[in-house]
């Protein structure tokens, strides 16, 4: 890892290595904000171990910063009382009224939105905000040091920009004094150590003090600046920043200071393929992600392939959660090598001490959605759990409580995108000859007939030439289609032994009525 060997080991004299996520609350949080803390903090738990000397993890700290000191640029789309917002353009966020009338700003909303879902993954994190720590002087002596090392800046960051930018550019944009919009105009340096800086506001020359909060600093100075303010050793960003990195990292150095090491990372797109944006609010947001699925397998899709475009929306759920049961209870039974490959051991935290490593579910997430589907959008909880049942020995919600969380979040996604677009074909000539034998054997079977016999007499049905389907994949995408409304579905096997032969047949009766 190449934190470990800039130190040789564990950061000198025991101070804490410092692991930095950024946060910009123009917009609500998505799970694009979520997932930097996650990867950075599954990379500070493994930075523990291997910089750990005498068995003691090497001490770290992870903040997370939010940049709630710049100018609102535009009203995002997904809040309400816009209008009032767009009297308030350009100033700092922290600064601004809260939309939702709930917080003292609408950067204190949006900041406290995100803590309460860091806080309910149970992070290890210190929040800190820009606002703070510029109103309070934190970043005074930073700030004096843009100002000392100005020409300097400028030979980096004008070359990178537009001939009409660069007559405009500033490293420092000045709070006005008059309006309290953040300026992008020129500036002169007037006293580097008073922090006094010259530049015209509404049509007059001022000169103003950029320190104890009066000016913030152009977004790739600003992060310069803080990482050699804070003294951040790692930090890692989406693709999007990428020339930011470059730049920073060469502002950085000119303040005196060290770029972080890091991780450049894709960003997450939408159902159309499409960049997430805070602003335009196209992504899913936390609260919906965990309306549908659980906090784990958000965890669990975020974690793979950082460095692959993956798209984000509801229909990337369900998988998620069963894949992250199917890693976890696959835990105990991997050789060391392997677990450092398991997501699900990475998000149980497991070093020495595996709890919850080999748990698993008595029914997977996509059978469940199954049973609830064919219940109806009315489903309620006791229904669903009268039919674990017929599968389970011991379906009491009390001895699950994972399973009873997973129910709740299955009535929710069968309710708002199962339900409504709930659509079963009639079978056709050869799939109901099909199905009249599945339902005739049905007939003659004990109820208590194992989910593994079901499924064999299903492929065996699907295997006759007589009903002509060239592959097993067409009869049971005939099953899905005419039993269930569905592209996709479960074990059929499995999926008649939880709802229960007589139900099951009467399923493939309804199917039949429409043939």
């Amino acid at each position: 890892m190449k934190l470990v060997k800039r130190y040789g080991g564990a950061k000198p004299e025991g101070v804490p290595a410092l692991f930095e996520t950024g946060y910009g609350p123009s917009g609500l949080p998505h799970i694009g904000t979520f997932q930097e803390v996650l990867r950075t903090t599954l990379v500070r738990k493994a930075y523990e171990i291997v910089a750990s000397e005498n068995g003691a993890p090497a001490p770290t700290r992870l903040v997370a910063f939010s940049d709630d000191m710049d100018g609102l640029r535009k009203v995002p789309d997904n809040v309400p009382n816009k209008e009032m917002l767009e009297q308030h353009l350009g100033k700092p966020l922290t600064r601004i009224p809260d939309p939702f009338g709930m917080h003292e700003s609408f950067a204190h909303h949006n900041n406290a939105r995100l803590r309460e879902f860091l806080d309910r993954f149970g992070f290890d994190y210190e929040f800190v905000s820009a606002s703070d720590r510029y109103n309070s002087g934190a970043f005074d002596d930073a700030l004096r040091q843009v100002l000392r090392k100005y020409d300097d800046i400028q030979v980096i960051m004008l070359p990178t920009l537009r001939a009409e930018r660069q007559a405009t550019y500033s490293p420092v944009l000045p709070i006005s004094p008059k309006s309290g919009i953040v300026l992008q105009v020129p500036v002169e340096v007037v006293d580097a150590e008073a922090g006094i800086v010259r530049f015209e506001d509404e049509g007059e020359m001022i000169e103003h003090c950029i320190l104890g909060g009066q000016a913030k600093l152009q977004w790739k100075v600003d992060w310069a600046m803080r990482w050699y303010a804070l003294g951040v050793d790692y930090e890692m960003c989406g693709k999007d920043l990428t020339d930011s990195v470059t730049q920073s990292g060469r502002i950085v150095k000119v303040l005196g200071g060290r770029k972080p090491e890091g991780l450049i990372y894709e960003l997450f797109l939408d159902a159309k393929g499409e960049k997430i944006s805070k602003s335009k609010g196209n992504g899913l947001s936390i609260e919906e992600w965990l309306t549908y699925g659980s906090e784990e397998s958000l965890g669990h899709y975020i974690y793979a392939n950082p460095k692959s475009a993956k798209q984000l929306h509801v229909g990337v759920i369900p998988r998620a959660v069963d894949e992250y049961w199917q890693f976890r209870s696959s835990i105990p039974s991997q050789e060391w090598d392997k677990r450092l490959g398991n997501p699900a051991w990475h998000l149980l935290h497991a070093t020495d001490n595996d709890d919850g490593a080999g748990d698993s579910l008595p029914v997977t997430f996509g059978l469940l959605l199954n049973l609830v589907s064919v219940l109806g959008a009315g489903a309620t909880h006791q229904q669903v759990w009268s039919y674990l049942g017929n599968y389970m020995h011991d379906a009491d919600p009390d001895d699950h409580p994972d399973l009873y969380r997973l129910v709740e979040k299955a009535l929710a996604y069968n309710r708002d995108f199962v339900a409504p677009t709930l659509n079963k074909r009639a079978p056709t000539a050869n799939e109901a000859a099909a199905l009249r034998e599945l339902d005739a054997w049905l007939a003659t079977v004990d109820p208590e007939t194992p989910a593994e016999d079901l499924q064999n007499k299903v492929y065996e049905i699907g295997k006759q030439e007589q009903y002509g389907f060239e592959n097993l994949r067409d009869w049971f995408k005939a099953l899905y289609q005419t039993l269930l409304g569905s592209e996709q579905g479960p074990r059929m096997g499995s999926f008649i032994a939880l709802y229960g032969i007589e139900n099951s047949r009467k399923l493939i009766a309804e199917a039949l009525e429409r043939a």
